[in-house]
């Protein structure tokens, strides 16, 4: 018998498919429509990267949505993809059509669209190549955002000491009550060396814990407090953004309880979701001690598990799409020990408020896979 969210209980099936509760959605299937793209898998687990493939071939084509939804379930179960050759023929339109199309093709709530960052008002905030900006794209720049997150403060860092950088790790847009399901992120500009980002499974940072410790944690949720945003707003002196790709999403509300465990809307596999990292403030209603135990440990095992890490070196305009449902990301900060400055252009979409379907299983129980 294992405990579920909210002390519900679910009688095991004894491995009888049939038997088991019906999911609050059922799973999407992969068509095959993108399956003449040549790939490798970046690691068993997680990520795969097209070699050749161009996303304008994709929107050129006559089955374009059916490719696009294949993708998106493509995305949802491994994670992450990349696209290496270059995509400089794509433009930031066509970059935020594919973004909301993947969300769109696959279920994301009637009125949710693209994320507007919460900070876009912000003179830091700095144009595209071309000089414009857009509200639904967010520009990475190294050196732009030590000006947009200039409030942002860092109360376990030492002076002197080095950067802790499991902080890092993060899901987008976490701080919002309907957080980022998809998030699309091109890279215009790069040194040769620096500046990778790391991608891991939160499918199977689940499946890697104990059925108990598993259980326990479908129990909690977490708050994901963001306070810089408000007070980078008072600072400058300019409006939050509101809303922001979703009617629930609006004013200073960047706080929400999240599950801990969720599952995915598109695989209906568990993920370890809102447990550590950059927008997780606490554990809820347990005490202090016990939230650092619980988020130290999870943080642990992700630190023990470099087999769950997809990593991307980037180089000029090759892209990674991946869905925060069932991962956490982390930029590596060491751009500033070489020369170039890294610029990239990201768009995300809002998908639904997360939740745990206690007839959800495990990636590695839904495919047949050994637990260990």
């Amino acid at each position: 018998m294992a405990t579920q969210a909210n002390g519900n209980h679910v009688n095991g099936t004894n491995g009888d498919s049939s038997a088991r509760p019906k999911l609050r959605q059922e799973p999407l299937k992969n068509s095959g429509s993108i399956d003449h793209l040549e790939y490798v898998d970046v690691t068993p687990i997680i990520g795969r990267e097209y070699s050749t493939a161009k996303l304008r071939d994709i929107l050129d084509a006559p089955n374009s949505d059916q490719q696009l939804r294949d993708l998106a379930i493509t995305i949802c179960e491994r994670g992450v993809v990349f696209f290496r050759a270059p995509q400089d023929d794509l433009t930031v339109a066509e970059q935020k059509h594919i973004t909301y199309m993947l969300g769109k093709l696959t279920g994301r709530p009637e009125g949710h669209g693209l994320h507007v960052h919460p900070l876009y008002n912000d003179p830091n905030n700095i144009p595209m190549a071309d000089g414009t900006t857009d509200p639904n794209i967010y520009v990475i720049n190294s050196e732009a955002m030590k000006k947009l997150y200039k409030t942002m403060k860092d109360p376990a860092r030492q002076l002197n000491e080095p950067r802790d950088l499991s902080r890092e790790w993060h899901s987008d847009s976490l701080f919002e009550n309907c957080p980022s399901d998809f998030s699309f992120l091109r890279m215009q500009d790069t040194p040769a060396a620096g500046g990778d980002t790391l991608w891991f499974s939160g499918y199977e940072l689940y499946d890697r814990l104990s059925p108990s410790f598993r259980s326990y944690l479908e129990t909690l949720t977490a708050t994901c407090a963001q306070p810089v945003f408000k007070s980078a707003c008072e600072a400058g002196g300019y409006a939050v953004t509101s809303p922001r790709g979703a009617p629930q999403n609006k004013d200073y509300e960047f706080a929400p309880s999240h599950p801990v465990v969720r599952t995915h809307p598109v695989t209906g596999w568990k993920s370890v979701f809102a447990a550590v990292g950059l927008h997780v403030s606490k554990i809820d209603n347990v005490y202090a001690g016990e939230d650092h135990m619980l988020r130290d440990y999870v943080m642990r095992v992700i630190t023990r598990s470099h087999d769950c890490v997809a990593r991307m070196h980037w180089t000029r305009q090759a892209c990674a799409i991946w869905s925060n449902a069932c991962t956490l990301h982390a930029a590596t900060p060491d751009t500033h020990l070489v020369d170039g400055v890294r610029i990239g252009v990201r768009a995300s979409g809002i998908g639904e408020v997360p939740y745990l379907d206690p007839a959800s299983t495990g990636r590695r129980e839904a495919l047949g896979l050994p637990a260990i």
